[in-house]
């Protein structure tokens, strides 16, 4: 006896339509908090993501790293962009002219793109920065959703050939000419103005040095910068190739050029190089050790916080430095400033910061020392508060 079947009827186009939409918008609002989330870690003192749990799972260790700014722009701010020109696309594609479900082939095509920089990206998460970021990788997830149901759509309510379809597309939007451009012109304008009007937050570039700042050296031999007769002395500990060095001493560095009669900074370094520092037993922040000698060099030709300045923004970079491009922005012989790496006054000075350093408990960067209490990581605002007030 043969059973007779039934054909299942597929599921009304709305539906899947309204599976897009979502992802879409689950991925825009993912981009907006990872947009305002990069912000925040660059310009926030205190700032720290929900999903900075580890090193290896670290939100703000992905958005720290160089690969977060992609063509003069944070990554998130990208996102918001891609997932926005979809959602438009799919405006135009419940016209009601769009009788054979147009536009799936081209969104289908930028679900590929998108995709394909999803991989790109995790390849830099796991072999470059060797932190991933778990908003990022919803981010991926829903490319690739995008990218299946588009296919699935294609497939139930399109089937023509690919090429085929794509040239309909074509055709279809030119007959919504009006309606594109009512919807695209705003979109492509924002993107320009966004891409001239954005400061570049994520260089944190220090403020001017100025003739109205004071700077001296310690007793001691460390420079120092700000007040003459401070309310208020910091001194830091810090590491060239360390993100929350540079991002507090940028910190401390407007603070004293809004504030140059209260607080004064001075530096003293520590850099988590192997080469260098007893603590570390296997290679991390490899040269950051040189660059300390650099700068100490510098010092003695009291061309300190220029250099130093410089030595924040190549440690940044995560780049091997040029001794002789070195030299030539600083204005020092780049010879001198090589053969000062092996001067033994120099690397014992040094040697006195880290072992000093250990002495009094630091264990990582930055380190703060306040009235002979010890701060890592961060200062506690009520100490700048309270003098500020």
């Amino acid at each position: 006896m043969q059973g007779s079947t039934k054909a299942i009827a597929p599921l009304p186009f709305n539906f899947y339509f309204s599976i897009v939409a979502f992802l879409s918008l689950f991925g825009l609002f993912d981009s907006i908090y990872l947009a305002v989330s990069h912000y925040r870690v660059y310009t926030d003192m205190g700032y720290r993501s929900f999903c900075a749990i580890t090193r290896s799972l670290n939100c703000d260790t992905v958005s720290q790293s160089p690969y977060s700014i992609l063509f003069g722009l944070p990554v998130p701010i990208w996102g918001v962009f891609a997932y926005g020109f979809i959602l438009l696309l799919m405006i135009v594609s419940k016209d009601q002219r769009a009788e054979q479900k147009r536009i799936w082939p081209a969104i289908f095509s930028t679900a590929l793109l998108y995709s394909l920089t999803s991989i790109y990206f995790a390849i830099i998460s796991t072999y470059y920065i060797r932190s991933y970021c778990i908003m990022c990788i919803a981010t991926y997830a829903v490319n690739l959703l995008i990218l299946f149901y588009s296919w699935l759509i294609r497939r139930r309510f399109d089937p023509e050939p690919f090429f085929s379809a794509i040239n309909h597309d074509f055709q279809f939007l030119f007959k919504v000419k009006r309606k594109m451009i009512c919807l695209f012109t705003p979109f492509f304008v924002t993107i320009i103005l966004v891409k001239m009007l954005l400061p570049v937050y994520w260089e944190m570039p220090p403020p001017p040095l100025s003739a109205d700042i004071s700077t001296g050296q310690t007793k001691n031999g460390h420079p120092w910068i700000g007040a003459s007769a401070p309310v208020l002395t910091i001194t830091e500990f810090s590491d060239y190739q360390c993100f929350q060095c540079k991002k507090m001493h940028f910190f401390l560095r407007r603070l004293i050029h809004e504030h140059p009669d209260k607080i004064r900074l001075v530096h003293r370094h520590f850099p988590m190089d192997h080469q260098f520092n007893p603590l570390i037993k296997e290679p991390f922040h490899v040269g950051s050790g040189e660059m300390a000698l650099l700068s100490i060099y510098a010092a003695s030709k009291n061309k300190f916080w220029r250099t130093n300045d410089l030595m924040f923004k190549i440690g940044s970079q995560k780049k091997s430095f040029n001794t002789k491009e070195i030299g030539e922005k600083i204005g020092l012989d780049y010879l001198d400033l090589a053969r000062s790496r092996k001067d033994p006054a120099v690397i014992f000075h040094l040697r006195k910061d880290i072992l000093e350093g250990i002495k009094i408990g630091i264990r990582g960067t930055p380190a703060f020392l306040i009235e002979n209490k010890l701060y890592t990581g961060q200062i506690p605002p009520k100490i700048i508060e309270k003098v500020l007030k």
